[in-house]
């Protein structure tokens, strides 16, 4: 292992220390912002320790091993050992490589997911509902919480906009690499001729701030307006002045939140979905700086680029982005996506790992 590697473990080992002898203070959870960023940093880093005393145990077992190499009855043996701990060795430090690259601060957040259809028309509205009860059954396993935030239905069912926001340890750090254009191939059922239709829909993942405050928001560029929530009926339906729409004027950002029936809820609930996408258009500034790096990375967030193809007649997906092919389409509409998923981090991950070389 490379000097200066080593010297950073044994920096990250300190720190580890350091946190549990904070977090074991009686009073840390009255700081209950402090006690979340320790909890996280302490989540992020016991894995990464754990590793590296690991490591350590199986360079002092090849040491061990090596000072037997010169008793006769034992020199078999002790080499045997000595290439296990090797091996052992040689098998951490790869883990710890990557345990080590940047991590992303986000990627332990909740997400607001954002669908909408895009070319296709009607067609396009039925397959951003096909897109968000795949993302649905996908956060089902993951037994994450979802709830429904703002939702625009098209004439067939489907959907024009859909605003969810999903909560789950990791929810983003899985999630993220969905942002961009997903492209669908196959025969409406209003197509007599059976002939293949293609449309496509956007997708944008963004992470949730921890607080509004996150984010910098003067109320006087808010302009708020009610109005009546439309909907499928019922007496509260047309009746009260629920639904709200938040308009950050100085960027033109426009959230509308009519799902709850309390204008206040409503509220809260805009300016959580507004925060969150002032935040990722922040981060999307600040990355067109660096565009030259940030285009090696997976999940750049640009929503023009097609990252998807979903081929019905062939029952195929195909990521674009990794030149990934995978013929079980139904699986992955249902939510089965981890082996897409994986490829995707694996892939971002080589590519900062490249990086490190690199520099």
């Amino acid at each position: 292992m490379k000097q200066n590697m080593q010297r950073k473990l044994e920096q990250l080992a300190q720190r580890l220390d350091e946190l549990n002898q904070t977090l074991s203070q009686e009073d840390i959870t009255s700081k209950l912002d402090l006690y979340r960023a320790l909890m996280r940093e302490h989540a992020e880093l016991a894995p990464l320790v754990e590793h590296y005393a690991q490591w350590q145990q199986a360079h002092a077992d090849e040491q061990t091993a090596r000072g037997m190499l010169d008793d006769p009855a034992l020199r078999d043996f002790a080499a045997d050992e000595a290439r296990k701990a090797r091996d052992r060795m040689a098998q951490l430090e790869a883990q710890l490589q990557t345990l080590l690259l940047p991590k992303d601060p986000d990627d332990a957040r909740n997400i607001f997911l954002e669908i909408r259809a895009g070319t296709g028309g009607e067609e396009s509205a039925l397959f951003a509902g096909v897109l968000l009860r795949m993302y649905l059954r996908y956060a089902e396993r993951q037994r994450w919480q979802v709830e429904i935030l703002s939702e625009s239905l098209s004439e067939t069912g489907g959907y024009k906009e859909v605003i969810a926001r999903i909560a789950g340890h990791g929810a983003y750090s899985r999630l993220k690499f969905e942002s961009g254009g997903h492209r669908v191939q196959r025969v409406p059922e209003t197509e007599a001729q059976g002939r293949i239709h293609t449309s496509a829909c956007t997708v944008a993942v963004l992470s949730e701030a921890d607080q509004i405050g996150e984010v910098d928001m003067n109320p006087a560029d808010l302009r708020v307006d009610t109005f009546r929530a439309s909907g499928a009926g019922g007496q509260h339906v047309n009746k009260t002045d629920s639904a709200v729409r938040i308009t950050h004027l100085p960027t033109g950002l426009v959230v509308e939140c009519q799902d709850d029936r309390s204008q206040h809820r409503n509220r809260e609930r805009a300016l959580q979905v507004l925060a969150a996408r002032l935040k990722d258009r922040r981060i999307q500034e600040q990355n067109a700086e660096i565009s030259a790096t940030r285009k090696r990375l997976i999940g750049s967030g640009d929503r023009s680029e097609r990252i998807r193809t979903y081929n019905f007649p062939q029952g195929r997906m195909t990521d674009h982005r990794i030149h990934l092919t995978l013929y079980k389409l139904d699986a992955i509409l249902d939510g089965a996506l981890d082996e897409l998923i994986d490829a995707l981090v694996s892939e971002h991950q080589a590519e900062l790992l490249a990086a490190n070389e690199d520099e």
